[in-house]
């Protein structure tokens, strides 16, 4: 049975619709009777906080949730990641880049390419522009070398989904393995064989499943849940109102209230009032999942609550 996992950013409080991946995920992983883990992805050290874990674990806690082994953390892991580079540098599939995101982002690309795509401007630089790079003391990231015109992904939720890909970036120019890169080692690295995550990332699992094949890894099954929105028409934030664990307490709504309404939200019938999570394991059916987003207006928020 593929074990699954969450793995939120420490750089605040999880909100509703974190809550809602979170509860997600879970339910996925236990309805199959499958182990279940958290890891906090802290690559970025200046907005990530060991306090803020701390509070994302004990949310998920109160909420209902459990995991099989102690969370562990990106930033301890970055041998992992150097290893990986290195395999990836000794077969020749990395170059080093000097290109802004202003540049990459204004950079003209193929019409049928999405914007952002890389377009390959550092990839066979000439001998002499590298030593000029070189010399000009400005740092370098490093890109995988792709050749791939187009990867596939079957989504439990989606349905098979085509992209090209690009040479993205594997080390950032600050010297901080990138997340394309550290996600799929540590997937590979825990077993994971069933990732549950926001649909804001569907985009990004071609590249993911494309190092897998280049790394020779397995390849986790995948299902992208839909974001959360505020009617505002954007991903729901904290400043929409009281959108976190803590912020409803305040309001009176308990961990049962809130999970309630999250397990209404996902397709789940709730005849009772108050749930725990434990309590949907057999009424889970990823079948009944919506793939359009939830929108959480701000008086919703205090209404359907």
């Amino acid at each position: 049975m593929p074990t699954g996992r969450f793995a939120p950013s420490p750089t605040g409080d999880l909100h509703i619709g974190n809550l809602r991946t979170a509860l997600a995920a879970w339910l996925f992983a236990r309805s199959d009777g499958s182990r279940f883990l958290l890891r906090f992805e802290d690559l970025d050290l200046s907005t990530s906080s060991r306090d803020y874990e701390h509070r994302q674990a004990r949310d998920l806690s109160l909420i209902g949730l459990d995991w099989d082994d102690p969370p562990v953390r990106q930033s301890e892991r970055s041998d992992l990641y150097e290893d990986a580079i290195t395999d990836l540098s000794n077969a020749g599939l990395t170059y080093r880049c000097w290109c802004s995101r202003r540049e990459v982002r204004e950079a003209a690309v193929a019409p049928h390419k999405p914007p952002g795509t890389y377009p390959g401007t550092c990839r066979d630089l000439p001998a002499k522009k590298v030593a000029e790079n070189e010399e000009s003391g400005r740092p370098a990231a490093l890109r995988l070398r792709c050749f791939s015109t187009a990867t596939d992904v079957v989504d439990l939720l989606h349905g098979s989904v085509s992209a090209s890909v690009d040479d993205f970036v594997l080390r950032r120019n600050d010297g901080t393995p990138a997340y394309n890169l550290a996600v799929v080692v540590d997937d590979a690295d825990q077993g994971v064989g069933e990732v549950v995550r926001a649909d804001d990332l569907l985009d990004s699992t071609p590249r993911h499943i494309h190092l897998q094949s280049v790394l020779k890894l397995s390849v986790p099954s995948y299902a992208h849940v839909p974001l959360v929105l505020a009617d505002d028409g954007k991903r729901l934030a904290k400043r929409h109102g009281s959108v976190t664990l803590h912020d409803r307490s305040v309001l009176g709504d308990g961990p049962e209230r809130v999970v309630s309404v999250l397990a209404a939200s996902l397709g789940i019938d709730v005849p009772e009032q108050l749930v725990r999570p434990s309590d949907l394991i057999t009424r889970f059916d990823p079948a009944e999942l919506s793939l359009d987003p939830w929108v959480l207006s701000a008086e919703a928020i205090d209404t359907t609550w």
